[in-house]
């Protein structure tokens, strides 16, 4: 297993973790983070992060996406589409990715073949956080236009938009999908999928900067204070806090192993820490190990080898915009990102999608692309054109 975590210092950390033997009286076992890589691809602080079996992908203020192989340990090239920084990024499954980002886009990748398969328009201000139900057919999506969105990923288009009072900064499915969370600043509104209605609200004493689900009804919520709570959805209660960190928690993440339920929290006291959680979510969790990056970080994920993974991938219910040959002949000619009107007002430069950059080296920044850079690549292209046919 792996923990990845990217910083405002444009770097990307990995950490191999290494389970200790219990010495004798030990009643918990010590796991032990060892410094694995650093990876510098981007030109700007990282703002989103996700991981598949295979891939570590990031985004950035720069603009891009960079992937990078777990596997060979080499950066994979970048994705440049979108224009704005990266907001958030999901995989479903290891087939696809969904990307959203400040020029209002989702995008929906293909993460075999690294092409956009589709680029929809899908909010007037910004996409702060998307999240992906467990089935595969739905997703949710909120931004700066004071909406609440829900995408219908089988015929990849709009199913429902909801106008909610304040811009909310994250949306998240709980583990079966029954239910769903929208935190606005310090509150946390919990909808029940059957009525699409708030059943309750939790406010948390600071703002929120992350959430993970422990399991169907319970949440992990991080924010802008060195503390971690635990909370029941459906009583509104915390169950417990703790003091996880110096400074305030950035970002926090959840996964099992067949002998431990895991959570990671991640702070701008540079630290990484790997937390037990009890069966009694009224407990407050046991530290496992704990690893200083030196950094101001922002993101986090963990990248668990491929047994450990296949408890946690999500279930390929749904093909993801399944595509027609008739489509499929299309997209050869032209993309075929654009799926609104709207979108297609704005111009979008159908050029600049796909994968850049594919290395089988590893290499240091070679496959950064930014708008800039693009911009003077194609001229001088352009100009090499014009003299060859002279």
């Amino acid at each position: 297993m792996e923990l990845v975590a990217g910083c405002y210092e444009q770097v990307l950390f990995g950490f191999s973790v290494h389970p200790e033997p219990k010495a004798s009286g030990d009643h918990e076992q010590k796991w032990t983070p060892v410094a694995d890589f650093t990876h510098h691809a981007h030109t700007a602080s990282l703002s989103a992060l996700a991981v598949n079996s295979r891939f570590v992908v990031t985004g950035s203020k720069d603009e891009t996406i960079h992937i990078y192989d777990m596997k060979k340990k080499i950066d994979h090239g970048a994705l440049v589409h979108h224009n704005g920084t990266i907001t958030c990024l999901q995989f479903h499954g290891n087939r696809h990715l969904i990307s959203g980002a400040e020029d209002g886009l989702i995008c929906v990748w293909d993460a075999k073949k690294w092409e956009c398969l589709k680029s929809i328009k899908a909010h007037k201000g910004h996409v702060t956080f998307l999240s992906i139900h467990p089935s595969g057919k739905l997703a949710l999506s909120v931004g700066t236009d004071k909406t609440l969105r829900t995408w219908n990923l089988v015929e990849g288009r709009s199913a429902f938009i909801k106008n909610i009072k304040q811009n909310a900064h994250i949306v998240q499915w709980s583990p079966r999908g029954d239910k769903y969370i929208v935190v606005i600043l310090n509150k946390i509104d919990v909808y029940q999928l059957d009525t699409a209605s708030v059943s309750g609200t939790i406010t948390n004493e600071r703002r929120i900067s992350s959430v993970t689900f422990l399991s169907e009804s319970i949440v992990a919520v991080a924010g802008d204070e060195e503390v971690v709570r635990f909370f029941d959805t459906d009583s509104l209660i915390c169950l417990c806090e703790f003091k996880a960190h110096e400074n305030r928690v950035k970002d926090i993440f959840s996964f099992e192993t067949p002998e431990n339920h895991v959570i990671v929290t991640a702070s701008s006291d540079g630290f990484i820490k790997m937390w037990k959680l009890k069966q009694d979510k009224k407990v407050p969790p046991s530290l496992l190990s704990e690893v200083n990056t030196n950094a101001r970080l922002t993101c986090l994920g963990v990248w668990l080898d491929e047994v450990t993974d296949k408890k946690k991938s999500l279930s390929p219910a749904a093909e993801l915009f399944p595509v027609s040959k008739e489509q499929s002949k299309s997209n050869e000619k032209d993309s075929g990102h654009v799926v609104q009107e709207e979108e297609r007002q704005s111009k979008p430069n159908t050029k600049k999608c796909g994968l850049t950059g594919v290395n089988n080296n590893p290499t240091k920044g070679s496959s950064q692309v930014s708008t800039k850079k693009r911009k003077m690549l194609e001229m001088l292209e352009k100009k090499k054109r014009k003299k060859n046919k002279i």
